[in-house]
């Protein structure tokens, strides 16, 4: 159990069931992209841990770029979009691979895959460690999940309540 700010948080996932996860994610994505040199953008600031795991288990040469969008006020979704950095890279002709900390609603992701598919890219693929599905506003199409969820709030592994919490090398969600 932590307590961030005013509330209080329990174990959902652990850091080792993380790990494993992720180095599974991978392999798989070594698989999918052999022989090729994969983009990957990672949206900031939460998938920034889940990003640093996943990249440093995948063998391929590739690029990493970086794009900081925000639709989170405390605990709940604003359902609006902003664009704070954005990506600066061309992506024309490239396979491209989105890492996300998580989708619930849909809506930063339809958002990004629209700004990406308008550079056209060879391909897109998006891989995010949390999913979601009952909280889905958009359709958002996810070729790599790490782990489906309730509709609850978490935190920890980069995911933050107030921008506290992102440091938590487990995941919680509030009690």
């Amino acid at each position: 159990m932590v307590t961030i700010l005013d509330k209080t948080f329990v174990p959902l996932i652990s850091r080792s069931e993380i790990e494993s996860r992720i180095a599974e994610l991978a392999t798989q994505i070594s698989k999918d992209y052999e022989g090729r040199c994969p983009f990957f953008i990672v949206v900031l600031n939460g998938a920034f841990l889940f990003a640093t795991e996943l990249v440093k288990n995948i063998p391929l040469n590739c690029e990493i770029s970086f794009v900081k969008l925000s639709s989170y006020a405390q605990t709940h979704s604003t359902g609006k979009v902003r664009e704070i950095i954005g990506l600066e890279e061309k992506i024309a002709g490239r396979d491209v691979i989105i890492i996300e900390d998580i989708v619930d609603t849909g809506l930063t992701m339809a958002q990004l895959l629209t700004q990406v598919h308008a550079q056209l890219p060879q391909s897109v693929a998006v891989a995010t460690l949390l999913h979601k599905p009952e909280a889905l506003q958009t359709p958002v199409d996810l070729q790599y999940v790490g782990f489906e969820i309730q509709n609850r709030f978490v935190v920890g592994y980069g995911l933050d309540y107030d921008g506290i919490g992102r440091n938590l090398d487990a995941l919680y969600v509030l009690a």
